[in-house]
């Protein structure tokens, strides 16, 4: 299997028709089509459902083109990491994590690198533990940022300190929104917005099975919760300091009780061999933070 017959039909998955992709790689349509055959015969299954004006992607051709979009960013990175010269340090650092205002410590060093290398760029990538831990895992980024009781065990890692805080998210004009904190005897019986990653963590706190509360909704992220909470859908248990909450905004925030914190971390793949620009990250995360390494 080549690389440019892997870029080839990423190209048609892109642009849904053999015509298009081809015209987009400068390539006749019969060649195009013969690669695509040759690549089918190769692995031994059809990756295309060629219909009258779109073809679509099998099973198989899903499978092929998450892999496939991995391999061709490792060769993208690769390649630019290669460009490096010796006198200017430049290149992408890539990382990950959850919403938390633990980001802030992060996006400081991002900030200060930055300015000092300005070649230097950064992606951010925001999700869950499971979506970062499996894109850390596979090299899709370098770092990623972990909430609470992570399974970090294959990775290096180092706690940042920053405590995330967990409350309740809901409508400002909510009786609940008057009191300065919300017991678990508040909420029962209420319809509940639950992130997918704590359901543990708010077992324990309600001392009661998940099954036993009314849940309307979980979220990943929640940017989406908080309109959840706004429209009246539940009451969302998040951390605080993500969504807004300002005069205005229609939400009001009030800490659990008893209280629940989360700790935070930074993790990066064991015996990593980093580009020079993630390694120079992670020397600034070391030389900040370094004392509880692990």
């Amino acid at each position: 299997m080549e690389f440019r017959t892997l870029s080839y039909f990423l190209m048609i998955a892109r642009e849904g028709t053999i015509s298009g992709a081809a015209q987009v790689l400068h390539l006749s349509q019969p060649t195009l089509s013969r690669q695509m055959q040759e690549l089918e015969r190769e692995l031994g299954c059809t990756l295309f459902e060629r219909g009258k004006r779109r073809i679509e992607l099998t099973e198989a051709g899903m499978r092929l083109r998450s892999r496939a979009e991995e391999i061709v960013d490792l060769v993208d990175r690769t390649e630019q990491e290669f460009h490096t010269t010796p006198d200017t340090l430049a290149g992408e650092v890539r990382i990950g994590g959850g919403e938390t205002p633990a980001m802030s410590l992060i996006t400081d060093i991002i900030a200060e690198l930055q300015s000092r290398y300005p070649l230097m760029t950064f992606s951010l990538h925001s999700g869950n533990a499971v979506d970062v831990s499996d894109r850390l895992e596979t090299g899709r980024i370098d770092f990623g940022l972990f909430i609470g009781q992570a399974a970090l065990d294959r990775f290096e890692s180092l706690p940042l300190p920053a405590n995330n805080i967990w409350g309740v998210l809901m409508r400002s004009t909510d009786p609940l929104a008057g009191r300065e904190r919300v017991a678990p005897c508040d909420l029962v019986g209420r319809p509940l917005i639950l992130s997918q990653q704590a359901a543990g963590d708010m077992s324990l706190w309600f001392k009661r099975d998940i099954e036993d509360l009314d849940v309307v909704a979980t979220y990943n992220l929640i940017y989406n919760a908080a309109l959840l909470a706004r429209s009246g859908v539940g009451y969302v248990i998040g951390l605080k300091g993500i969504a807004d909450t300002s005069p205005g905004s229609g939400l009001a925030f009030r800490p659990l009780d008893p209280p629940i914190a989360a700790d935070t971390f930074i993790a990066w793949k064991r015996y990593q061999t980093f580009s020079p620009a993630a390694n120079v990250f992670l020397q600034k995360i070391r030389e900040r933070w370094s004392y509880g390494e692990r």
